[in-house]
């Protein structure tokens, strides 16, 4: 287990002392294996003292917390995945089960998430991010059955190219969870759940059909409004509670794919608002801006830099670095506010200014008549 574990980590994180339970077989080899990786001395000892004996106990009860607390969760599974089979009318317990959802702000930067639950848990390795491709869905126009139809196509694409080929998905799908080679077909939901109501339903069976797809994948989808799961073709949703194992399953699959497509959508939104600021500046093309934010890794960073640090970026010289350390840091200009007024009493005559008051010759009134309508405008 130390094998695999510190394999698996920088060599900084290596502790210098490694407390064991008891002595481990070739245990001298381990320690100059994790010496080299660590680039220091690194100790394997049984503790002998109380005070470190007590903290292998401690260890060790929480490891059997940990395993009690993981076997109870199996279980937890277990029974969701049971009660979803049952309520979808599946043979089976569906072990891999794919969930879908798109993210955007009124179509811009829209982007779609493929989450993967295996035997009820997170497989965080088969996650997958959509771009959206297409051209209907642009800022200010936004089309989620149109981009959930595409998410499909795309990826059950190889699996409808396979079929139109002659191949027998059956066997496919039975060889997928053994070690025999099959061509990169090897991930072949159980479920596939589509965030959404009966028209995302519609979408996605409409593009399953053209990929001649339809009757081999179980589809449904969670509605957010009533927690109501739909299947295709069907007018009103399954018998379901909400608070039944299958349905909570399906909202874990459900508000993961949401926050893994949330999550992309401002990740490029970030990006696309980096690039808009760089393009703002003269001699910027598309490719220096891509080499400027993969060299220093932020507009911050990029702000903070020095002309000669600028200039010694790829793609950039001292003329161009230059022209982006000004616009990052243009000159002061005085208070345009105290300009005005310092130029207004320079024009005026110095009895108006003395007076105050801004008339011109042809409207200006005699100074008793002035004072005669103060009272009046202080009343005012």
């Amino acid at each position: 287990m130390i094998e695999e574990h510190y394999s698996q980590v920088e060599g900084v994180e290596i502790p210098p002392e490694l407390l064991l339970q008891a002595p481990l077989p070739q245990q001298e080899l381990i320690e100059a294996w994790l010496s080299e990786l660590r680039g220091r001395r690194v100790k394997l000892s049984v503790p002998q003292r109380q005070q470190k004996a007590d903290l292998i106990e401690l260890v060790v009860r929480n490891a059997s917390y940990e395993l009690q607390r993981a076997q109870r969760a199996s279980e937890q599974n277990q029974l969701a995945t049971e009660d979803l089979a049952q309520l979808l009318d599946l043979a089976l317990p569906p072990r891999r089960i794919e969930g879908y959802d798109i993210s955007h702000i009124q179509g811009s930067d829209a982007v779609a998430s493929q989450v993967v639950f295996v035997d009820g848990l997170p497989a965080k390795q088969h996650y997958r991010k959509y771009k959206i491709q297409s051209s209907s869905v642009r800022a200010g126009h936004s089309d989620d059955f149109m981009s959930m139809a595409e998410v499909i196509r795309r990826r059950f694409r190889r699996w409808a190219q396979a079929k139109a080929d002659g191949a027998d998905l059956r066997e496919l799908r039975r060889a997928a969870g053994t070690a025999l080679h099959t061509g990169g077909l090897n991930d072949w939901p159980d479920v596939v759940m589509i965030d959404g109501g009966k028209g995302q339903l519609s979408a996605v069976m409409e593009a399953l059909r053209e990929l001649n797809l339809d009757e081999e994948l179980v589809v449904c989808s969670l509605a957010k409004q009533r927690e109501e799961v739909f299947l295709p073709g069907a007018k009103d949703p399954l018998e379901s509670e909400p608070d039944q194992l299958g349905v909570q399953l399906l909202r874990r699959l459900r508000d993961e794919a949401h926050r893994f497509a949330v999550s992309f959508h401002r990740q490029q939104r970030g990006e696309r608002m980096k690039r808009s600021r760089l393009s703002d500046i003269p001699g910027l093309g598309p490719k220096r801006i891509r080499d400027l934010l993969a060299h220093f890794r932020s507009i911050d960073a990029i702000q903070l830099a020095s002309p000669e640090t600028l200039a010694a970026a790829p793609g950039m010289g001292p003329g161009l670095a230059r022209v982006v350390w000004e616009y990052f840091h243009p000159p002061l200009d005085p208070d345009p506010e105290a300009g005005l007024h310092a130029g207004l009493h320079a024009d005026l005559d110095p009895a108006e200014s003395a007076d105050g008051g801004l008339d011109s010759p042809d409207t200006a009134e005699p100074s008793a008549d002035r004072e005669n309508e103060r009272p009046l405008e202080l009343a005012g």
